[in-house]
């Protein structure tokens, strides 16, 4: 998470979403608000349309459904994987982006290592990569000038994402948090399995530069990692 520094603290949690948002102003009320409605949104569409939770393939678009859902499915498309791989970068935006409209400027939201970014300082992000001993080593710099952005992360070895690689974090830097978290999964599916770390690597980068509206990927798999497009890496103490 970047710095905290004049920012305050909320955390709302509803079932699996589970937001830590910072911002300069007191969001408890509107973060909560917020939260449930696109939570519910998501809810019911697959109520109606069980495949969305299900499918790990991608969706054919849905002109009547509300834009959270079009904009997961559309992720999902552009990174060839289920509508479901970007819902916790979908939640994180489009709170951020509420919050935005009702008159908050500094708001950084964390969703299961899925964040939205909008501040007026450049920040860094510290990358944890569970057990490998560059977790919490490295940070990604960003300049405010690149704000709004998505920064999401999947893992093969830490935490409940799915993913069918072994990659201990690849990180994905996007305008849309949704595209982000999509992406991510992508990945961390191409990482694989195979005990050479740089090959998984260097496959996942490979797709990396070929999908649309990604900023820049990082990929962590032990003691070896690897980097394409507009990442700035910086040491942490």
């Amino acid at each position: 998470m970047a710095e905290l520094s004049g920012l305050r603290e909320t955390f709302v949690r509803v079932k699996e979403t589970d937001l830590h948002i910072l911002s300069e102003c007191d969001v408890t009320k509107p973060a909560g608000e917020l939260t449930l409605t696109f939570r519910l949104q998501v809810e019911h569409y697959i109520e109606a349309f069980p495949e969305f939770a299900l499918s790990r393939a991608p969706l054919s678009d849905d002109k009547l459904a509300v834009p959270i859902i079009r904009d997961m499915i559309a992720a999902g498309r552009n990174a060839d994987v289920g509508p479901m791989a970007a819902v916790a970068g979908a939640i994180s935006e489009y709170v951020g982006k509420g919050l935005i409209d009702r008159g908050c400027k500094e708001i950084i939201i964390e969703n299961g290592g899925d964040i939205f970014l909008q501040r007026s300082r450049d920040c860094t992000i510290a990358v944890f990569a569970g057990d490998s001993p560059l977790s919490n080593r490295v940070g990604l710099q960003i300049s405010s000038s690149r704000m709004p952005l998505g920064i999401c992360t999947s893992s093969g070895t830490v935490g409940h994402s799915m993913s069918l690689g072994s990659a201990d974090s690849v990180t994905v830097l996007a305008a849309s948090a949704v595209m982000a978290d999509a992406a991510a999964t992508r990945l961390g599916n191409e990482v694989g399995t195979g005990n050479n770390k740089k090959d998984g690597i260097n496959r996942a980068l490979d797709v990396a530069g070929r999908l649309p509206d990604i900023r820049g990927a990082l990929v962590i798999c032990g003691e070896v990692m690897g980097a394409v497009g507009e990442v700035e890496l910086v040491p942490l103490d």
